[in-house]
């Protein structure tokens, strides 16, 4: 009788083909995620609550006192990131791995420290840490409202109206986000580049790479280097922050002054060595993909070097020479502060007598323009996805 053939082994199968279904479309996704899961891998712990809240909290502290800078400094997750990894592997190798049973349960087993600490549980602490950064934004938008009635107008307000604005404005987003889920949400296209970032800093610090210079070690010189340096603009040599060499050639021009500040002009020709600066209002570049990056820099060069000049110095808009070209303050006619405290009556309410006595109010002539840019920018959202995704 003929033996039957051998079994074949498994070490010895080719891997399966991935499913068609589970490939994205864009080919920066599918150079970035992996399609894999290990479902064995527990999510739901203790470290995972622990160092979640506690980044939360944190986040979303010292990402509001630093929003009073004039370049706002937003700590994103990607700090919590670094952070938590030593502090996880800490964690792990001492808190005790007793098991127990919790009434109300059945025969659920838990225990605080269930193995090593895991991808799952960082993506998970990073996503409460994101929540505190106002998902990468820096503050919640609100707290102004609240920081202006408090410090600019003198008044008060009750911690649970200032609590109920601040909610209801970030739940916004939700809001919109579940109305609109299946199209700006489940489609493979619509993807994310800063997300891609976070995805290939995790598989840096978790998966395994035997190349000489492998991503966790670049990373970690990256660091180095770059919490080094701000040393030097941000404390030592602040000048480094802003460059403007034409302010300097030019030192009695207040025409140049307008033009080449970086600070409190129009910054042609000004410099920066500091990434806070770089990174203050747009975020970082290094994430963004190139069309978006030019998309930015036409729209900043047509209102910075060709709308607010012409405005400005050509048509006089609005006697727009009386007052500063850059600045965030308010103006009476003659150019002088505008005093707005003054035209608030006890009520919190409008004194039109007072008001019809200063005067109108005036902007700046970039404060002017890029408010209502900025509106457009809300409307021309619709009329590009008419335009580009109207089928």
């Amino acid at each position: 009788m003929e033996a039957p053939p051998p079994k074949p082994d498994p070490e010895d199968r080719l891997p399966a083909e991935p499913d068609i279904d589970e490939l994205s479309p864009i080919e920066e996704v599918r150079l970035t995620v992996t399609n894999t899961d290990d479902p064995t891998l527990p999510v739901w712990t203790f470290r995972m609550w622990l160092l979640g809240l506690l980044s939360c909290g944190l986040l979303s502290f010292l990402n509001q006192f630093f929003a009073y800078r004039t370049e706002p400094l937003v700590i994103t997750q990607i700090t919590v990131q670094v952070a938590t990894l030593p502090i996880g592997h800490f964690l792990a190798r001492t808190l005790p791995r007793t098991r127990f049973r919790i009434p109300g349960f059945g025969q659920r087993v838990f225990s605080v420290n269930p193995g090593p600490f895991n991808i799952k549980e960082h993506v998970l602490i990073s996503i409460f840490a994101n929540a505190g950064s106002a998902f990468g934004n820096g503050s919640a938008y609100a707290v102004g409202i609240v920081t202006i009635i408090k410090a600019f107008y003198g008044r008060s307000i009750s911690f649970l109206a200032g609590w109920l604005l601040i909610t209801t404005t970030q739940v916004l987003g939700y809001g919109w986000a579940g109305l609109l889920r299946k199209y700006v949400v489940e489609p493979a296209h619509m993807w994310w580049p800063s997300t891609l970032v976070q995805v290939s800093l995790f598989r840096a610090l978790h998966e395994k790479d035997e190349q000489r210079m492998s991503r966790a070690k670049f990373f970690v010189i990256a660091l180095i280097c770059s919490f080094s340096w701000y040393a030097l603009p941000g404390y030592l040599f602040t000048t480094l922050t802003n460059i403007s060499w034409v302010c300097w050639v030019f030192s009695k021009s207040v025409t140049a002054q307008q033009i080449g500040s970086g600070m409190r002009g129009l910054g042609l020709g000004s410099l920066t060595l500091d990434w806070s600066a770089v990174a203050s209002f747009l975020f970082s570049p290094l994430i963004c993909p190139f069309f978006a990056i030019v998309n930015v820099f036409a729209g900043y060069a047509l209102i910075i070097y060709v709308a607010i000049p012409i405005a400005y110095w050509g048509l006089d808009l609005y006697n727009a020479s009386k007052f500063p070209i850059f600045s965030s303050h308010l103006f009476t006619a003659e150019g002088q502060i505008y005093n707005i405290s003054a035209i608030v009556n006890d009520k919190f309410e409008l004194d039109i007598t007072k008001y019809e006595e200063q005067g109108r109010i005036h902007l700046s002539m970039f404060f002017a323009l890029t408010y209502g840019f900025g509106f457009a920018t809300i409307a021309s959202t619709l009329t590009h996805v008419a335009f580009f995704y109207g089928r």
